[in-house]
């Protein structure tokens, strides 16, 4: 398996964690844990690609040392974050009910 391909898969899970995460402290904007899970692959996949593109390969260019993981694993779940909020904004701004309710 390519160390771009096990990135992609550390980018996706950390997304889904961090989704979970910000659905679980943020309850305005959780939408259940498959919701979360979505919505943070999506945006861990998205938020991997932005940070790589900013830091360019200051950490290892996408390998698998320390750095490119941490760099990953940071980049997916502040996506996954990220992304669970926009979407959790804009589907209570529609009159949309969450999960409890």
């Amino acid at each position: 398996m390519s160390g771009s391909v096990i990135g992609w898969i550390i980018e996706l899970v950390a997304g889904a964690v961090g989704g979970n995460v910000a659905g679980n402290m943020m309850k305005q904007y959780d939408l259940g844990t498959v919701g979360n899970s979505i919505a943070g692959i999506v945006g861990g996949g998205i938020g991997g690609q932005v940070l790589q593109m900013l830091v360019g390969g200051a950490a290892g260019g996408g390998g698998l040392d320390i750095g490119s993981i941490v760099q990953q694993v940071v980049g997916g779940g502040i996506g996954g974050g990220i992304l669970l909020v926009i979407v959790g904004a804009i589907r209570k701004m529609m009159g949309g009910q969450g999960p409890g309710g």
